[in-house]
């Protein structure tokens, strides 16, 4: 009888012991997603997708921000982009958050820190380990990981859930930066001036000040979680400065952190070739086993 690669042996075990939150299956009348806050009449909702029966184990966890600058895309459209995290048997977090239509800048930021306070809040239901959570986001979900990652609750983006999911401390592990704007003001005015920025600040009177806020390269020093930034140099959305500026910041204060290049790559994952992409993936775990911040494969 032949055996199974290792791979397809993978897939079978999570097939079956993988689960998706809210499950359907035991809690039928259930909603399509788990909400973690309303806010401007809307109910802000977040999956979450355990390697295995989450009482078994408490296990590192990745929350994943989609991009889409501020503007549009939802967690949906990103969904299997967590995959190599659950094959590495960490759990995953897909959260939505506003975006400009919806509510201007900072919604996006404290709809994300409300979401990562949620997490902690329930971290036992789901088998999530909170001392291993790593944030991950790409284009503008790349700097709204960064902001949540990085921000100390002094910022102020905290208080619109400070009643609902509490005030105690709340701390990522790792930030995955894939092309996240950094300079936020930079893609507001100038020549690196973007509609989708301008429409996610909108006609604010303050929106200068805001952005400064609003930008990771200000919230850099001693103490942040370690990031690791992947890039393409010829990405056409946000300038490959923002993540070598990042970088060099990072460096000066002495933070663990790691840049990946991607020589030509555009922006998007899809941008980059398939042995590009996979050697961002490769980077990325050696970072995060540096960090201590690996899964168990599921594969016994």
């Amino acid at each position: 009888m032949q055996t199974l690669d290792a791979i397809t042996r993978w897939a079978t075990i999570a097939a079956v012991e993988f689960r998706v939150f809210p499950d359907h299956e035991r809690f039928p009348l259930a909603g399509h997603s788990i909400v973690y806050k309303r806010a401007s009449n809307l109910d802000l909702t977040l999956d979450v997708i355990t390697a295995g029966p989450p009482e078994n184990q408490s296990r590192p966890t990745v929350i994943y921000i989609h991009g889409g600058g501020w503007v549009h895309l939802s967690k949906e459209d990103r969904f299997f982009f967590v995959l190599p995290y659950l094959a590495r048997g960490m759990n995953a977090v897909h959260l939505e958050y506003r975006t400009a239509s919806q509510a201007l800048a900072p919604a996006a930021v404290e709809d994300c820190r409300c979401a990562l306070r949620w997490v902690f809040r329930h971290a036992d239901e789901y088998g999530i380990d909170t001392d291993k959570l790593v944030i991950i986001g790409e284009s503008a979900g790349g700097h709204l990981a960064l902001m949540t990652g990085m921000l100390d609750p002094t910022a102020g983006f905290d208080n619109a859930c400070a009643w609902s999911l509490g005030q105690d401390s709340v701390k990522v592990a790792a930030i995955i930066n894939y092309f996240g704007i950094t300079d936020a003001a930079d893609v507001l005015e100038g020549i690196n001036r973007r509609a989708w920025a301008v429409e996610w600040f909108g006609s604010l009177a303050d929106r200068a000040e805001l952005a400064r806020r609003l930008s990771p390269l200000n919230h850099v020093r001693q103490g942040v979680p370690p990031v690791i930034t992947v890039h393409g140099t010829n990405d056409s959305a946000v300038p490959y400065q923002h993540a070598e500026r990042l970088h060099e910041a990072l460096q000066r204060v002495g933070v663990p952190n790691r840049l990946v290049t991607i020589s030509g790559g555009g922006h998007g994952q899809r941008k980059f070739s398939r042995e590009e992409n996979i050697q961002a993936q490769t980077e990325i775990f050696d970072f995060l086993e540096q960090h201590g911040l690996s899964g168990t494969i599921p594969t016994d």
